[in-house]
Formats: C-alpha cells, structure tokens, sequence
C-alpha cells in the first residue's frame, strides 16, 4: 500500500478528543487527524518521532493526517483505515500463503443482519471469511499483542465467525501487527479476558488464526512476514 505523496516528519505532542493530535513540524504546530480509535497504548510519548500524510482537499478541515510514530527506534503504523488496503493488496499478490489458490475477493461483506466481514474470498471448493485486526501493542521486546482495551466490537465479530463456521464456511482472523520489531505474538489477556477466552474457544471450533508483521518504506506499507502464534 503507497502512499500518493512522501509523508512528512514532525514530532508528537500530544492527543486529545481521540481524533486529534498535535504534532509540530519544524517552528510550527499543527492539527492532524487521528486516524485510530484504539487507545494506542504506549506509543503516545511526548517527542516521538512520527510521519504524516498531507491532503490537497480543499474541503478537509485537518490537511494533515497521521500515518506512522516511532518508539524506541521501530515504526509502527497507526492508521487503521490502511489495514485492510495493506491486505487486499496482499490477497491479490498472492503474499498470504493460505490464499495462494484464491480465485474471487469481495470486500465489506454482510452476514446476518447487523455484522459485515471485512473480506470473502473463494476458490473452486471453498467460500472463507476473512476478519482482520491492526495491531499496534507491543509491551514486551519482539513481542506483539492484541487487543490493547476492552473490544466489543472484536468479541462480536468472534461470534459470527463462529456462526459463519456452523453454515459451512471457513472463517480466519488474521492479524495485521504494523510494526516490524516483533516475533511473537500473543493475546493481552490481562486487557480484554472476555475477548481472549472467546477467541481461544473459537479455535476450537476450528477458527484460523494468521498473524503478519509490516514493512515500512518511504514509499508505504506492505504485508511482511508470518508471525508466530500460541495459544
């Protein structure tokens, strides 16, 4: 996923209504937009490093938007409106191996009446659901985790995936950690147990789980490498 313009340095001030973060850049402060409603837990330090995108809409009211911040020399993308770019961009490079043989992708696609995955993907045999989550948390070294707060929204999608499963579909949960100083990855069990011994469950009654790291360029960000799970 590439950016349309080379994103701009600044340094991180603070954020504040959820949706907005000062952030200056050379003599100036500016506004940006905050494109991430999670609490983005330990990356939000006065004077970190972080990118921002510049928009040229006339009628946008914050020209800036922030894409990346850097802790503790490792970047990490915060902008969840690109997870799932990142993976369909993925999906149609053949880069998930699971995938691989995939012939149609459809994205946003309702099930039941009030939830909507974010992909279905099919091949000759099989219809698969696809949800993905963007990681962020990271609070031991080379170690990612999810969730990083309490997720209503998360331990709903569990449920229908399971639901899913019941019709005959396969159902996968996959992970984007947009970071790229992580190995592992592990559940934040002490942040959302509700969620955790959901999903554990749901394992069980054979949910995938796929984690991948990010790479980040000057250019944009692209789906990386495989990271391990355990449950």
């Amino acid at each position: 996923m590439n950016f349309k313009e080379p994103l701009i340095s600044g340094v991180f001030i603070k954020r504040y209504k959820r949706f907005f973060v000062d952030i200056k850049i050379g003599n100036k402060t500016v506004v940006a937009h905050c494109p991430n409603t999670g609490s983005m837990m330990g990356l939000l330090k006065e004077g970190n490093q972080v990118w921002l995108s510049k928009s040229d809409n006339p009628m946008r009211k914050l020209k800036y938007t922030l894409q990346i911040i850097e802790d503790e020399n490792s970047k990490i993308g915060v902008n969840t409106h690109l997870t799932n770019k990142i993976v369909l961009y993925a999906l149609n490079n053949k880069k998930i191996e699971s995938f691989k043989n995939i012939k149609y992708i459809r994205q946003e696609v309702n099930f039941g009446k009030n939830t909507r995955f974010d992909f279905m993907v099919s091949d000759e045999k099989k219809k698969s659901f696809i949800e993905v989550k963007n990681v962020t948390l990271s609070r031991k070294k080379n170690v990612a985790e999810f969730p990083d707060a309490v997720t209503s929204r998360g331990l709903k999608h569990i449920k229908e995936l399971i639901k899913a499963k019941e019709k005959g579909f396969d159902i996968y949960l996959l992970f984007l950690i947009q970071r790229d100083d992580c190995n592992n990855f592990n559940l934040a069990k002490d942040l959302d147990p509700d969620y955790c011994e959901l999903l554990i469950k749901a394992v069980k009654k054979n949910l995938n789980v796929l984690c991948y790291d990010c790479k980040f360029s000057s250019k944009g960000i692209k789906l990386n490498r495989k990271i391990k799970f355990k449950i």
